[in-house]
């Protein structure tokens, strides 16, 4: 199985995720709201083609970009970050249980979904639970959702390869071009 370098890094002022190879030259900025169907098919993307083939080559920056009408979004988006600095694969790990529960994840049974993710990864549940509330945590996530106010954008997912933006639904083979001519210099 391919290993992916997971980190979590501070990023102009700002801490983040980071999957792939942090110190590469060709950054992807993916600004992804934990709550969006179509950030959970961009997943399973990245997760089944797109790591498996860049993860050595480039860096994949995960920026928080939780929508209003999306009740657990922001709550998702600062557990992640709980998770992230305890240890950041476990981070990395709690946005692909999320994204992947979605449909059985409900503004009522958040918390005790947040509970059992952190007991089956020998987090303490209350802790977790105590961080739905920390306003530095909840921070960085508005910090992110503010970045990307300023950079235009409005969905999720929108992935910003050399700058150019993939919003809410694209192809592997359109991005597989991007990453491609990005890695080349183009």
């Amino acid at each position: 199985m391919l290993a992916v370098f997971t980190s979590t890094a501070v990023l102009s002022g700002q801490q983040t995720s980071i999957e792939g190879l942090p110190e590469s030259k060709v950054r992807v900025i993916i600004y992804e709201d934990l709550q969006c169907p179509d950030c959970a098919a961009f997943r399973r993307m990245l997760d089944d083609k797109i790591l498996p083939r860049y993860a050595d080559k480039i860096a994949f920056v995960h920026r928080d970009f939780p929508l209003a009408k999306h009740a657990w979004a922001r709550k998702a988006a600062i557990a992640s970050r709980y998770f992230a600095e305890l240890k950041p694969e476990l981070g990395l790990e709690y946005r692909r249980h999320i994204m992947s529960t979605i449909k059985e994840t409900t503004p009522e049974n958040f918390n005790d979904k947040l509970a059992e993710f952190a007991r089956k990864n020998a987090v303490d549940p209350a802790a977790a639970l105590a961080a739905l509330n920390d306003s530095r945590l909840a921070g960085l996530v508005e910090r992110d959702f503010q970045d990307g106010i300023a950079r235009g954008v409005a969905k999720t997912p929108t992935v910003f390869v050399s700058g150019k933006p993939f919003i809410e639904t694209f192809s592997f083979e359109e991005l597989r071009r991007a990453l491609d001519d990005a890695l080349a210099g183009n």
